[in-house]
């Protein structure tokens, strides 16, 4: 072949060789067994005594599983260490209660969602037992820290009347010390009450001019007083107060770490505490440490009425949606197969008949 064949020659397989298309990226390849994160997550995830898993996610989970013949194990991990088992592809899903976000699917994918919902706001019921709410400010420490000062402020006032009075009033403020002492206590409380009964008044100078000071100082005294044992006592007013998210940064907010709640009271700039799960929230709202937990709503219902029914009650409206999905390493070979099943159902009639044996008629 003579140089100039061999140059066409050449040229026409380099050519050939620059327009076929590349050989398409293969899929990864799934494992035998997959690695399945998930967290208790009361109703959608839910641990048994035996160790067996259930719920509204769980189920569904493991029918796609079935169709999708994919064998798996389950593995308990807190809400960072799933995000973060899922985004370095340690977990091949998370499966939950887990919220699409925008700043986890800059990390991750998700599936199709399968149950759509919002936030809600959990208060105590108070209307059901406001006795129990009564007597719970009346012994707080607060309260009785009120009460001891002034028993205090009184006894000073009654040392000084019978110090006065002890010689030249002895019918009234004399006999043994603690009597007398006993009886300038008593005169120094009606006196600051403006009861006034008469049965016993100061008759030297120095009485009359304690008495004179008091009169004033008691009229101090008892408005304070009188301001704390009414908001000791308006046990339903706060309650009442509480009808949605605008009512929020008035009161004591709690929260779940990590949470799309949590995200939310951050974006308001309204002052929250938070928990490391929703129960241990609602035990502080139950015992009086919070005024409202910010959560996701069906999962406040569920665990209201399973743990608090008739002590916590959760507002009829929801705020901000959420939309629940299971989560997948980017890339994920999964992610195809599973909208597909998922798509089938959650539009069966089985799958209503599960929300409604979980949640109720909430839903």
């Amino acid at each position: 072949m003579s140089g100039r064949h061999f140059s066409i020659v050449f040229t026409a397989i380099s050519v050939l060789g620059g327009v076929c298309p590349a050989a398409p990226a293969q899929t990864p390849a799934l494992p035998a067994q997959l690695i399945i994160g998930t967290k208790e997550t009361p109703p959608f995830a839910m641990k048994g005594p035996d160790g067996k898993w259930t719920g509204i996610s769980i189920d569904l989970w493991q029918d796609m599983a079935t169709r999708l013949k994919l064998n798996y194990t389950f593995k308990e991990m807190d809400l960072d260490q799933l995000l973060a088992g899922v985004t370095n592809g340690t977990l091949n899903a998370a499966v939950a209660a887990i919220s699409v976000t925008a700043e986890r699917e800059e990390v991750m994918d998700f599936t199709q969602p399968f149950f759509t919902t919002g936030l809600g706001i959990a208060v105590s019921d108070k209307a059901t037992a406001p006795w129990l709410g009564v007597l719970r400010r009346l012994v707080s420490w607060q309260f009785l820290a009120v009460i001891s000062l002034l028993a205090l402020v009184l006894s000073a006032v009654g040392f000084l009347m019978w110090l006065f009075e002890r010689r030249g009033n002895a019918e009234q403020f004399g006999g043994k010390p603690l009597q007398g002492i006993g009886s300038g206590f008593w005169w120094s409380a009606v006196t600051m009450t403006t009861v006034g009964y008469g049965d016993k008044a100061p008759r030297t100078f120095g009485g009359r001019m304690v008495g004179l000071i008091w009169m004033f100082v008691a009229i101090i005294i008892i408005s304070s007083f009188t301001a704390a044992i009414t908001s000791a006592l308006t046990v339903n007013q706060l309650g009442s107060s509480i009808h949605g998210p605008k009512d929020l940064p008035e009161v004591r907010v709690a929260t779940v770490a990590g949470t799309t709640g949590e995200s939310y009271l951050q974006h308001q700039h309204i002052v929250y505490k938070t928990y490391p799960d929703a129960l241990t929230a609602l035990k502080a709202l139950a015992e009086g440490h919070e005024d409202a937990v910010v959560y996701d709503a069906p999962i406040l219902q569920y665990l209201t009425r399973e743990n608090y029914h008739g002590r916590i009650a959760v507002l009829p409206h929801t705020f901000i949606r959420q939309d629940y999905a299971i989560a997948l390493p980017q890339g994920s070979p999964l992610r195809e197969p599973l909208n597909l099943v998922l798509e089938t159902e959650i539009r069966s009639p089985h799958w209503q008949e599960r929300i409604y044996r979980y949640l109720g008629e909430e839903y």
